[in-house]
């Protein structure tokens, strides 16, 4: 019975200084170091459907350009005319990023108003790829009096899937004859 008496006589007392201490330190530290989400979001369109000839012979674009991307190899292509460059992998049998936004580069100063692309991919394909491809094809960096500045190229990108590669099936049937 004294047991329970004595203990309810007695009063603990909550020491939380030293918690607020920590608070006060650890909560602006944390505040200042912290990354926020960044998130990036890229405005991508559907393939537009314009492989039928247009009503009026004044209202066909000048350039349709696609960028088909196969496991080895990269071609570009207007949709209105055909082929314009077949790009192979490189040495390291990856693809050829760096020809590819060259020659992006040149279509670019040739069709300084067209500002869309298509890139059509198989269905197997990376999707680490598709995201180098996409930026390969929206921007490249320009030296300027010794400063890169970051140009545009297509930044109007379309997503779709890439026609069967007749190419490989040619090739495999070609030697096995």
């Amino acid at each position: 019975m004294r047991l329970r008496k004595r203990a309810r006589d007695t009063e603990v007392e909550l020491n939380i200084t030293a918690f607020l201490n920590l608070m006060v330190v650890l909560i602006p530290f944390l505040l200042l170091n912290a990354v926020f989400a960044q998130v990036s979001v890229l405005q991508l369109n559907l393939p537009s459907s314009e492989a039928a000839p247009p009503s009026d012979p004044d209202d066909k674009k000048p350039l349709v350009l696609e960028v088909l991307v196969y496991g080895n190899r990269y071609e570009v292509v207007d949709r209105q005319s055909g082929p314009l460059k077949i790009i192979e992998n490189n040495a390291a049998g990856e693809h050829d990023k760096d020809a590819l936004r060259d020659f992006l580069v040149k279509v670019k100063k040739q069709f300084p108003d067209i500002s869309d692309v298509t890139i059509l991919c198989e269905d197997d394909t990376d999707y680490e790829l598709l995201i180098h491809t996409m930026d390969t094809v929206r921007y490249y960096n320009e030296l300027v009096n010794g400063t890169n500045i970051k140009r545009n190229l297509f930044p109007d990108i379309g997503i779709g899937d890439a026609p069967p590669d007749t190419s490989a099936a040619a090739s495999d049937t070609g030697g096995a004859s």
